[in-house]
């Protein structure tokens, strides 16, 4: 138990360095978009970078390499935490995941909800509709650590898992709505690399060469059919063995997650960030600000995250379907809520699938950054105050935040 709580110890403080490294790049984007550096901003994200081997070439700006390159290696590790969680994690039985599971499926409807509500008499930006169910792994984690001991492990833990199961979630929403047109050729490729990873998962081949070389290959087939290029890293990682070849071995699985984690923290999203983040406010009017994708994204964020993750915690914890997390009261649980309305990375992806350029991308952008402002700020003052309630005796199970954590477990 206690190499487990270390390891979760572990991720969440480099999640709390990555979150303000995100920041920092966000903000230098800002600078850069709006600054005498704004040409030479956009010339970089448009310097065209080309890789050829023989007939094959792709050919496509520095931004969209980023986007869909290095972003694929960010994909890949969230299908890696997916399979961990799913199979000897916090999602590896109905009890533990239950109220994220339910948590997480409030926390994408909500959002979705309210954006089509504000967009309902403009059919041309309905296709945003995904963008503020997404929640930011790395910035909501990073504003949560801040708060240090004020903030439960258990509270920690059930905010990674509402992540988690909201990355899977975004996946899914990206394979089915945000596809061009399909190569059939270029799938039919990309699944019989499918089909060899498969092959050297049943074999029992623990070398990570191979599966990396098919990987590459899948992403090619992926990125010429059509689907997302990114798609190609969850599918690589699903097919990495979890086990290692003997019982007191690392499984190739935890060695790529512990080896990637920090260059996707500190390298791939700041990287992103940087790349997408940037949005010119010189031009900005009051009419930009009311905008129904702008309007939409924001409250979406905001207030859809806060009502869907918050509404379904509350149904599932008082209809007995799960138990609310150990030592929480019920302003904790509306303090993650508002934190699960960081959207940031993973809303600027979609948004950047849904609107392919021009006023409605901007429009995301000042949309995701306002939403992800306040909920990050609404959630932080609630925490703060929910510290000071302790937790309530009714729990049976729950703890005050001055009281001595269970044996085995500590916090930050």
């Amino acid at each position: 138990m206690s190499i487990i709580v270390a390891r979760i110890q572990n991720f969440l403080k480099l999640e709390a360095s990555a979150g303000i490294l995100l920041m920092a790049a966000a903000v230098l984007a800002l600078i850069a978009s709006n600054s005498m550096l704004s040409g030479l901003y956009g010339a970089l994200l448009g310097t065209p970078v080309a890789v050829q081997i023989g007939a094959l070439e792709i050919a496509k700006p520095l931004l969209l390499w980023v986007n869909d390159g290095l972003m694929a290696i960010f994909f890949f590790l969230i299908g890696l935490e997916i399979k961990r969680e799913i199979l000897q994690g916090e999602l590896s039985s109905f009890d533990k995941a239950a109220l994220p599971l339910v948590a997480a499926i409030g926390g994408m409807a909500g959002p979705a909800l309210i954006y089509v509500l504000l967009n309902a008499s403009s059919p041309e930006t309905m296709n945003g509709w995904a963008i503020p169910a997404a929640t930011d792994i790395a910035f909501a984690l990073g504003v949560l650590m801040l708060l240090g001991r004020a903030v439960p492990v258990s509270l920690k833990v059930f905010l990674l898992a509402i992540a988690i199961i909201d990355d899977l979630g975004a996946i899914t929403v990206i394979a089915l709505f945000y596809t061009s047109d399909l190569s059939i050729e270029a799938l039919g490729l990309a699944s019989i690399g499918l089909a060899g990873l498969v092959a050297l998962n049943r074999l029992g081949v623990k070398t990570i060469t191979p599966y990396a070389l098919i990987g590459v290959f899948i992403w090619v087939c992926v990125l010429k059919s059509g689907v997302h290029a990114t798609l190609a890293g969850v599918l690589t990682a699903l097919a990495i063995p979890i086990h290692g070849a003997r019982p007191d071995s690392q499984s190739p699985l935890h060695r790529l997650e512990h080896g990637l984690h920090p260059w996707v923290a500190f390298g791939v999203l700041p990287v992103f960030a940087f790349a997408n983040a940037g949005v010119s406010l010189t031009n900005l009017a009051p009419e930009d600000l009311m905008a129904p994708v702008t309007l939409g994204v924001a409250a979406g964020l905001f207030a859809g995250k806060q009502i869907g993750v918050f509404g379904a915690t509350y149904l599932a914890v008082k209809t007995g379907l799960a138990k609310r997390p150990t030592g929480t009261n019920w302003m904790h649980i509306y303090g993650v809520a508002c934190l699960t309305g960081i959207g940031f990375t993973m809303s600027l992806f979609i948004g950047m699938l849904a609107f392919e350029g021009g006023e409605q991308l901007d429009q995301v952008r000042i949309g995701v950054l306002l939403g992800s402002v306040m909920s990050a700020l609404v959630g932080v003052a609630a925490l703060k105050y929910a510290g000071r309630l302790g937790v309530p005796l009714e729990t049976g199970y729950g703890r005050t935040p001055n009281q001595a954590m269970p044996a085995g477990v500590t916090e930050q």
